[in-house]
């Protein structure tokens, strides 16, 4: 274990010594060397993870998410539906009981998982899906959406249910712990080796896709409104407020994301409500352009199925159902029941995708960015023939911006503020869950959680800094990775999980489970 750790460190203090404090033209020419070598190390393990299934040009990874979401959507009766009003009263606090174990409130853990998920995502990526896949894809994305709170429900159950509960009150949850002590209360082996495995992705994602990108896509959106400075100055005041957080742990880390995350989402959500408002009129024209689109495609690239390949993809990338990242956050709430975590952990795909997602795509295609040849009624394609046509040429960000800017045009700036936020709120979010597989791994300790959250500041500099493209390309692929490891487990422990369901739906439904006044 000791040489495994050695090399480990090694590894991560390559990283973080790769942009030295130097000229900027060194700067420059240590990112290409980094970015050359990291390619050559990792892009076979990138191509593995998003290759497509043979014969299509659909991500296996995204089958893999969709069909887990599917098969705990029939195994658990559709359970997102039957239990979706009492997972509002969980978060409510109707069933709290203040003497449970846990660090945080249902409401806490929701907005902390949410705002690891809700990011650019729900910006560009959104814009990415209907630009290539039209407004259907729309439609796709809401259904596997809706899918995906039953992946969610099942692993915040276990998080629960396995997690560690220390003498000084605080825990340690999420697949890690599940698996590896699942799997040994089911006599299975293997446990222990899946467990390291998902924690090295987690830590590796948790740098780079839940911190470095967003500290360097904060860092272009703050200079397209300001003009163009150092990175590094970004992110050392990224840094900076990101350490003030996360050295108090989850608690502090809870009681921002409390506030930030209803504020970010009323903000954008608001300001969406605001575009649909000016074109009222165009609503019912753009809910058709959905249905239509999702099942003819309306002349996009790859029809019906090019806009049911790039939902399914957008909802998968943006929610995270079944990545097993919020079974770390709701872990940590206060409840000795555990099903209660996972009723409340399915409402995050339906806020993240089924609402944000669909707002910026409705504002999309409202705002009539993309071009449509009038003869035929369908979506002009580009030049190349890869994408939809839109005024200016725009794509990803760009064409969310736009898109907002044809209603009000100083709504760009309310929707760089909401990246921004969006950022700082998913990189809070991400030090938690690399900090929980770092001491999974390292042990637990003051001195052990310290090492991480020094090292994660430092990746926010970086990540601020420099533009080590295949780098952020290989944590996104260990990001996904982690759910290759965590939903091959769910299909051996969720068994567990619908025992707990059942124990619980009968003490609900003959009133031992009671509500609690506060």
């Amino acid at each position: 274990m000791k040489k495994f750790q050695a090399i480990f460190f090694t590894l991560i203090a390559s990283l973080a010594l790769a942009v030295p404090a130097r000229a900027q033209e060194a700067a420059l020419s240590l990112d290409a060397r980094v970015n050359e070598a990291f390619a050559n190390a990792t892009g076979w393990f990138v191509n593995f993870i998003f290759m497509s299934i043979p014969g299509t040009n659909f991500p296996w990874i995204v089958m893999w998410l969709v069909v887990g979401a599917t098969v705990f959507t029939i195994y658990f009766a559709a359970v997102q539906f039957r239990f979706f009003g009492h997972a509002i009263a969980l978060v409510k606090g109707d069933y709290s009981d203040p003497k449970d174990a846990g660090e945080v409130s249902h409401f806490q853990a929701l907005a902390t998982a949410l705002s690891g998920t809700v990011g650019l995502g729900n910006i560009a990526g959104v814009a990415v899906a209907v630009g290539i896949g039209g407004p259907g894809a729309t439609f796709w994305m809401i259904l596997a959406g809706l899918l995906g709170m039953a992946s969610k429900f099942t692993e915040c159950t276990l998080g629960v249910k396995y997690r560690n509960e220390y003498p000084d009150g605080t825990v340690s949850g999420g697949p890690m712990y599940y698996i590896s002590k699942g799997f040994d209360e089911l006599g299975l082996p293997g446990g222990k080796v899946l467990a390291v495995m998902f924690s090295i992705f987690c830590i590796l994602g948790a740098l780079g896709g839940g911190n470095m990108f967003q500290a360097n896509q904060a860092h272009a959106q703050i200079t397209q409104i300001t003009g163009d400075f150092p990175g590094w100055i970004t992110g050392i005041v990224f840094a900076a407020i990101v350490f003030a957080v996360i050295v108090g742990g989850i608690k502090s880390i809870a009681r921002v994301t409390e506030k930030v995350v209803p504020f970010m989402g009323i903000l954008y959500v608001g300001a969406a409500i605001v575009v649909l408002i000016v074109n009222y009129e165009m609503i019912g024209w753009a809910f058709g352009q959905i249905f239509a689109g999702a099942f003819t495609g309306l002349g996009v690239a790859g029809g019906f199925v090019g806009a049911l390949i790039q939902g399914f993809r957008r909802a998968a990338f943006s929610n995270e159902a079944g990545v097993g990242s919020a079974a770390i956050a709701h872990s940590a709430v206060k409840t000795n029941e555990p099903i209660t975590e996972g009723f409340v952990s399915l409402l995050e795909p339906l806020i993240d995708t089924v609402v944000i997602c669909t707002m910026t795509a409705l504002v999309i295609i409202i705002s009539q960015q993309l071009i449509i040849d009038q003869a035929t009624g369908n979506y002009m394609l580009n030049e190349a023939g890869t994408a939809i046509a839109t005024i200016d040429g725009n794509s990803g960000v760009a064409l969310t911006s736009a898109a907002f800017g044809s209603a009000i045009s100083w709504f760009p700036y309310v929707l760089s503020l909401a990246v921004i936020l969006f950022a700082f709120s998913t990189m809070i979010s991400w030090s938690y869950y690399g900090l929980k597989a770092w001491t999974y791994l390292f042990g637990e300790g003051k001195t052990t959680e310290l090492v991480f959250k020094i090292i994660f500041c430092i990746f926010i500099v970086i990540g601020a800094a420099a533009s080590l493209g295949p780098v952020i390309d290989f944590s996104d692929a260990a990001i996904f990775a982690m759910a290759v490891v965590n939903i091959f487990c769910l299909y051996f422990l969720m068994k567990v999980v619908r025992k707990e369901l059942n124990s619980y739906s009968a003490r609900l439904k003959s009133g031992e489970i009671k509500k609690f006044t506060h």
